[in-house]
């Protein structure tokens, strides 16, 4: 995986709309959900709604497929992974995840 597409998949979730939309999708399992129920879900117009997935679309972190007279959006996962997995690659090389706690002086 290239940087330049975990970079470009990351951007696309910089936006609180998007993140939102993003989780709301994650959590929604393999099943996804309509543009319609995303629309219920969020409360937010349509237009702004196609705005956002279709950055995450062109991010490839969610994909459409056409049924019937909806739109069906899924998470998708493999791209997310690959996300989790880039970030983790040689975490912290060595050095404690949490740091030290520290005592305070009374």
């Amino acid at each position: 995986m290239s940087k330049a597409t975990i970079a470009k998949r990351l951007a696309s979730l910089g936006h609180e709309n998007r993140l939102e939309l993003f989780r709301v999708l994650v959590q929604s399992g393999h099943t996804g959900l309509t543009v319609g129920e995303l629309q219920s879900a969020l409360g937010r117009p349509a237009s702004t709604l196609a705005f956002h997935l279709r950055e995450l679309v062109q991010a490839d972190l969610v994909t459409q497929e056409k049924e019937g007279r909806s739109v069906r959006c899924k998470a998708n996962y493999p791209a997310l992974d690959e996300m989790i997995q880039f970030i983790q690659l040689n975490c912290c090389q060595g050095v404690p995840v949490r740091p030290p706690v520290r005592k305070t002086s009374r």
